[in-house]
């Protein structure tokens, strides 16, 4: 239990460091490194849905392995997709976002989006744990781990491309940083959720990995990828990715 209290919070841990460069930078991120920054997300991301959640949701199932991936799948995806559309956030090119009331700011719009697409992420950590505090054999707590490290590699960029722009608008150091910080609170949150969940309906585990894969893979789809092609230096976004999908890739299988 330990254990997992230390790795639900790590991901919130990186996002307050990310948060937390706003009292160390005086302008706002430079664009090349967001870009980078952006697809390095992308990519551990994409490396954790695959080898964190969806191998180990086929490996808990006897017959019919790609039922479990596939439904889960779905259900995540289809899940992130509704609350796109269904919760007013700021989001651009959002065919969902028409008729939303003009009077939520715009800064209420932004955070909404942040917290929404921390979602996947901290149930993703709450169903990799339940997983280990069931006693299941493909879930070591080495791995759970990677998972949190990976999230928190990855939640320090984001807290930093939160809390920087915020800054550079106007807004007090303190401030930004308090809003970035708010963004990741949501995570732990999730994943405790998430564990209450599965410890109640445990035999849908490999249900929850595939659901928790897919809502992942659709904030990767759907927010990081495109918004680290907007503008210049797209290229880079792409080494970032590279190098993101690598790192998880490799602390996955050689600690998991």
């Amino acid at each position: 239990m330990l254990q997992s209290f230390v790795g639900i919070f790590l991901p919130f841990v990186g996002t307050i460091l990310g948060s937390s460069v706003v009292f160390l930078l005086k302008d706002k991120i430079n664009e090349r490194l967001e870009k980078l920054l952006l697809g390095f997300a992308s990519g551990v991301m994409l490396a954790a849905s695959v080898w964190s959640l969806l191998i180990p949701s086929m490996e808990m199932v006897d017959n019919l392995k790609w039922l479990p991936a596939c439904v889960g799948f779905v259900l995540g995806v289809g899940f992130l997709f509704l609350l796109d559309c269904l919760v007013p956030h700021k989001h651009k090119d959002s065919d969902c976002e028409e008729g939303i009331s003009s009077s939520i700011s715009d800064i209420n719009k932004f955070m909404l989006a942040v917290t929404l697409h921390n979602i996947p992420e901290g149930l993703a950590v709450g169903i990799v744990f339940a997983g280990v505090l069931s006693g299941e054999v493909m879930m070591s707590v080495a791995g759970a781990f990677v998972l949190c490290i990976g999230l928190a590699i990855q939640n320090f960029p984001e807290g930093a491309i939160i809390s920087m722009p915020l800054k550079a608008n106007g807004m007090s150091k303190f401030k930004a940083f308090g809003y970035g910080v708010l963004s990741g609170v949501v995570e732990p949150i999730a994943s405790l959720l998430a564990i209450l969940l599965v410890s109640l309906v445990e035999p849908i585990l490999p249900y929850f990995l595939s659901f928790a894969a897919g809502a992942m893979i659709y904030v990767v789809v759907d927010e990081l990828i495109p918004n680290s092609h907007n503008g210049k230096h797209s290229n880079l976004s792409v080494i970032g990715v590279a190098i993101g999908f690598l790192l998880m890739m490799v602390l996955d299988v050689a600690l998991g």
